[in-house]
């Protein structure tokens, strides 16, 4: 896709937007909920939004995933079998959406994210510290990586929100560990599915980049304020993003 020029208003906007999805998405995931109306607001077609939307956010999820395993949060090592099958699901699920709409899973998320939200709001102990694994890390993430992966690279809302769940309730994290290993895993589907909306041609690299420096910021403010304040941070923030979430995607299921 061609450079296009941006007036300064532009330019601050998706600069602002960029660093308020990377703080958001940083902590709680949802920084699409940020990122994605500013895209579409300066009038971007959905399908150049959505896949300019993976450029920026690639850099927010890196920047993040980086600060965490920077300050020994989350094992690069220990990722590893996470990374590979997030890498499968997402390349399945990212070339499925070249032939098929997305859009007969759209009734069905926002119920999910909610039993997600209900789940985290009435297990108060959910996430305080580390405890015993129910599940094994290979087949944890031989079964969520390649499932969250799909998902991600194929529709996408809500991800973070599985992910850092998931790994609170069967691998044993306490949430900021939790969190961590979450943005290590979105930036693995994100990276997969700009791949192939880079092909695809839809994706604006000037606007793109623009966000993506806010993006660097926002993410490291944002995993800073995780790491040094932990759950009593986290969890009202992880659970505000999930509310809205849920109420953006059935505003959007209703006004169609």
């Amino acid at each position: 896709m061609e450079l296009v020029a941006l007036s300064g208003e532009i330019v601050v906007l998706l600069f602002l937007a960029g660093l308020l999805a990377g703080l958001v998405d940083s902590v709680a995931g949802g920084g699409g909920l940020v990122a994605l109306p500013a895209l579409l607001f300066i009038g971007l077609p959905p399908q150049l939004a959505l896949g300019t939307l993976k450029l920026q956010g690639s850099f927010g999820t890196l920047s993040a995933a980086w600060n965490y395993l920077d300050k020994k949060q989350a094992s690069l090592q220990k990722s590893l079998p996470g990374i590979l099958f997030t890498l499968v699901g997402a390349t399945a699920g990212s070339c499925l959406i070249q032939l098929l709409d997305p859009a007969f899973l759209k009734p069905v998320i926002p119920f999910m994210l909610l039993a997600v939200f209900i789940f985290t709001l009435f297990s108060k102990n959910l996430g305080r510290t580390d405890s015993r694994a129910m599940m094994d890390r290979k087949p944890f993430y031989m079964v969520f990586g390649t499932s969250l992966g799909f998902y991600d690279g194929f529709f996408g809302p809500g991800t973070g929100s599985f992910w850092t769940v998931a790994l609170m309730s069967l691998r044993g994290c306490n949430m900021t560990k939790a969190t961590a290993y979450t943005k290590i895993m979105n930036f693995t589907s994100n990276i997969v599915a700009l791949s192939w909306f880079i092909v695809g041609g839809n994706v604006i690299w000037t606007i793109g980049l623009v966000m993506a420096a806010g993006q660097l910021i926002g993410a490291r403010i944002g995993s800073n304020m995780a790491i040094t304040k932990g759950i009593r941070f986290i969890r009202p923030f992880f659970l505000t993003v999930i509310f809205v979430t849920i109420s953006r995607l059935m505003y959007t299921n209703f006004n169609q």
